[in-house]
């Protein structure tokens, strides 16, 4: 018979002498904070595994799909449009009332195509819908599973994966470069109106600057931001309800987590893009 090696319980904080007490509890906070990550990476793990499986019934999938892109895409238009009708506006008039004496004016142009193709606009529709699509699907999901629908849907023969986390996943990849088209082109003539309108600046000067270094890799570049954060949201998202422990309470604290977790991972994302694709955009 085998006998395995008995690993005691590790001794409370409280039993070490006062002046130990500090730098034990710090360390085993970080501790487990280590392996709490670690432990939720390997549950994302196992999560991505799941949806690969989940790719061979497209017949569960499909018309979810469908319905998902509505949702996630063509009801979350008039939030995009507004938001970067403003950021677009608010770019043109800061960079115009920044400049110095002598600097050409066509740089509002140049500016606000810039900082809306490259970044505001995909990063902000990433964040604005981390919150308001990202939210909505854990707490969608995360009811399911409080009231046991997913079970049911497991008890039918149903593969929940294929049926809630897959279509989410493809919508949100699919239509967030969709709407970023549209929050750029909006962005862009936003700052128009404003700089030629408002602060004086003459159209051709800000169409000179719309067209001064243009490359196309830069509209690839927005895109793929784009396509990424779609990823992040409903991945995360998903998850995050697909595992909401039971209550109200539940659903609200995953809900929380996954527009927490959401957010963070669009910032490195766009951040990692920006470092490692950066060198590139120059035409």
């Amino acid at each position: 018979m085998t006998h395995f090696p008995h690993h005691p319980r590790p001794r409370d904080t409280d039993t070490f002498p006062v002046m130990q007490r500090s730098g034990i509890h710090v360390f085993r906070r970080i501790a487990r904070a280590v392996v709490g990550t670690f432990r939720r990476v390997g549950a994302w793990s196992y999560f991505v595994r799941d949806i690969g499986r989940a790719f061979s019934e497209p017949a569960t999938y499909g018309p979810e799909t469908l319905r998902q892109m509505k949702t996630i895409g063509v009801d979350s238009f008039p939030l995009t449009v507004i938001v970067a009708a403003f950021i677009g506006s608010v770019i043109a008039l800061q960079t115009r009332y920044q400049m110095f004496p002598g600097v050409q004016m066509s740089l509002v142009g140049l500016a606000t195509r810039q900082m809306v193709i490259l970044e505001l606009g995909p990063l902000l529709t990433g964040l604005v819908l981390a919150g308001r699509v990202g939210a909505r699907m854990t707490a969608e999901i995360g009811t399911m599973r409080v009231t046991e629908q997913i079970d049911a849907l497991e008890t039918l023969a149903y593969d929940p994966i294929a049926f809630l986390i897959l279509p989410r996943l493809l919508a949100a990849v699919m239509m967030l470069p969709v709407l970023t088209v549209f929050a750029n082109a909006v962005g862009i003539g936003s700052g128009y109106l404003m700089g030629v309108y408002a602060t004086g600046i003459s159209a051709s000067d800000f169409k000179e600057g719309l067209r001064l270094g243009f490359g196309t890799f830069q509209v690839v570049y927005s895109l793929l931001k784009a396509t990424m954060f779609g990823g992040a949201i409903s991945f995360f998202s998903s998850y995050e309800g697909y595992i909401a422990e039971a209550g109200a309470e539940g659903v609200g604290r995953s809900t929380a987590t996954a527009v927490v977790i959401t957010s963070v991972a669009i910032l490195v994302l766009d951040a990692l893009t920006a470092f490692l694709l950066a060198p590139y955009l120059q035409s």
